[in-house]
């Protein structure tokens, strides 16, 4: 039985303001299913995407270098230094796929990038990684956008990007909670009348099943990293009509409490329109620590019609 003690529940603490949402996607031609080392000139390098503008997108192939012939006697040994590139290919390559559930997965390969953060971009959505250490990343993300585009960026302001064609999207509905930090946030959806333990409670953290799914994407290694949750419903294959209640919880701790959060939503319905906002969370003080606060208006009940 899932059980839930010591909550505090809030209707006003939360501040909304509609925002314009980046990467959206809508009418875009076909695209490949593999862009790898795509070079772009730097004016157009993350042209009106916040924390892009200075990421350069190259195929990192190695500079040439000038070897002038020495004089044998004039010749000097000088002891070689050995460099990443030395021993291995260090260039940067990205691949989406579609996958079932209007996902994409991605491989991403970065050689001379073991253990390193990574973040991902799609259609208003960024994620935080780390590559493990051969410089791997394999992620599934649900899509947003029928023709997802997926932009993958470095410390090192080195990018590559990966494009995949969706076609099941149309059959799902999809809300995404992203925010930035040590602080952990859960959507939980109660669908049709369900309650908390229930078959239809559906969050990362219950054992309870539903006919949706929560993605929990977060990377505790870094304490600044930009993490998500996103929840889907396959609207189009229910045979159920009814509501499902969205809440979204969050642990008062002793590094939030009397703090504000900025998080952002995204919000594609069955009008195929993606609805970003921006909102603040105000965490009550630190007397409430280890109670939890509900939020029961970030998100509209999704609304459901049998098929």
């Amino acid at each position: 039985m899932f059980v839930i003690k010591n909550y505090v529940t809030t209707g006003g603490t939360v501040v909304c303001a509609l925002a314009i949402g980046y990467l959206m996607q809508n009418g875009f031609p076909a695209w490949s299913d593999d862009v790898q080392g795509t070079e772009l000139a730097a004016a157009d390098q993350g042209a009106g995407i916040p924390g892009l503008e200075d990421i350069v997108l190259t195929s990192s192939t190695p500079a040439q270098e000038t070897v002038r012939a020495i004089p044998s006697a004039q010749r000097v040994e000088i002891p070689s230094r050995s460099t990443p590139s030395d021993h291995a290919d260090c260039s940067l390559s990205a691949r989406a796929r579609a996958v079932p559930g209007a996902a994409a997965r991605l491989i991403i390969k970065a050689p001379c990038h073991g253990n390193e953060r990574i973040e991902v971009h799609h259609s208003g959505l960024t994620v935080t990684q780390q590559t493990d250490a051969n410089g791997t990343l394999d992620l599934t993300i649900p899509a947003l956008s029928e023709y997802a585009i997926f932009l993958i960026s470095l410390d090192d302001q080195k990018g590559t990007v990966a494009t995949t064609h969706v076609p099941d999207i149309s059959q799902y509905a999809r809300v995404v909670l992203q925010w930035q930090g040590t602080t952990e946030l859960q959507i939980h959806a109660l669908e049709f009348g369900a309650s908390y333990g229930d078959a239809g409670h559906v969050s990362a953290q219950s054992d309870s099943q539903g006919a949706g799914s929560v993605v929990q994407l977060t990377q505790p290694t870094f304490s600044d990293a930009r993490n998500l949750e996103i929840y889907s419903f396959p609207a189009a294959q229910s045979d159920q009509s009814g509501s499902i209640e969205l809440t979204v919880e969050a642990e008062v701790t002793s590094e939030n409490c009397g703090t504000d959060l900025h998080v952002q939503s995204l919000e594609l319905r069955e009008d195929r329109k993606l609805r970003p906002r921006e909102l603040t969370l105000n965490f009550p003080d630190c007397s409430k620590t280890g109670e939890f606060l509900v939020l029961n208006n970030l998100f509209q009940n999704l609304t459901i019609a049998a098929n």
